[in-house]
Formats: C-alpha cells, structure tokens, sequence
C-alpha cells in the first residue's frame, strides 16, 4: 500500500509540475506577442526611414555627346570588325552601358550590324556605309 500511496503522490507532484510548467510557457508567449504587437504600432507610428545611400540617377547627356559617342565607336568597328563591345568600350574611352544609346543610333542608321546576343554579340561596319564615304 505504500506503493500506491508513492505512486500517487509522484503522479500528484509531476501533474503539478506540468500544470505550472504550461502556466509559465502562456505567461512567456502572451508576453512576446505583446512585445511584437508594440513594436508593429510603434513602427507604423514612426516615420518611414530615407535610404542610407540616394538612388544614383544618371544625368541625360546631350544628342550631340552621343553623336560623337558613336562617332567614335564606328571607327572602333571600322578598326577592328567582329570584335565584342568589352573589347571596343575602351578604345572608345567609355564603358558598355555609356555605349548603348549610341550603338542602339547606329544599328537603326544602318551603319553597323551586330551578330550574336548578349556577351557573344559582335559588331561589324555594313558595307554599304563604307563604300559611300
């Protein structure tokens, strides 16, 4: 009988246990959603941070600067038929994206022609243009 009155008070302590072990994980967790519902109220209240760093936006360059761009690319073609825009962009002094709008002149003048697409596009004076100069 001393068995039965052992395992029942065991039963009794570990049902405690538990009941005061779920009582502090509820007090824990309505405590933490309070903290995040405050933080959530909070921030909406706050104005809204700018950025560390301004987005950077390029200046529009004049048709002429790009005329003269593409001057200057065509006589890199001419140079040096078939060659890619990574290799062209420093004989011109600019870089690829700097060259796009002038390229882009150039293709719809008919003055050049560029075969592939994307890193293996290669450029090339049509011939009608340098027969005509």
């Amino acid at each position: 009988m001393t068995n039965t009155n052992t395992t029942q008070e065991l039963a009794g302590r570990i049902e405690r246990l538990v009941q005061e072990h779920i009582s502090e994980i509820h007090v824990a967790a309505q405590a933490a959603l309070e903290r995040v519902f405050a933080a959530e109220v909070e921030a909406k209240r706050r104005p809204r941070q700018p950025a560390e760093r301004p987005r950077s936006i390029g200046k529009r360059r004049a048709s002429a600067e790009v005329a003269a761009l593409g001057e200057r690319f065509y006589e890199a073609v001419c140079e040096r038929p078939g060659e890619a825009m990574a290799v062209l962009a420093p004989v011109v002094g600019a870089t690829a994206r700097e060259l796009h709008r002038a390229v882009t002149a150039l293709k719809h003048a008919g003055r050049i022609r560029s075969v592939g697409s994307r890193n293996a596009t290669r450029y090339f004076p049509m011939l009608g243009e340098a027969v005509a100069e």
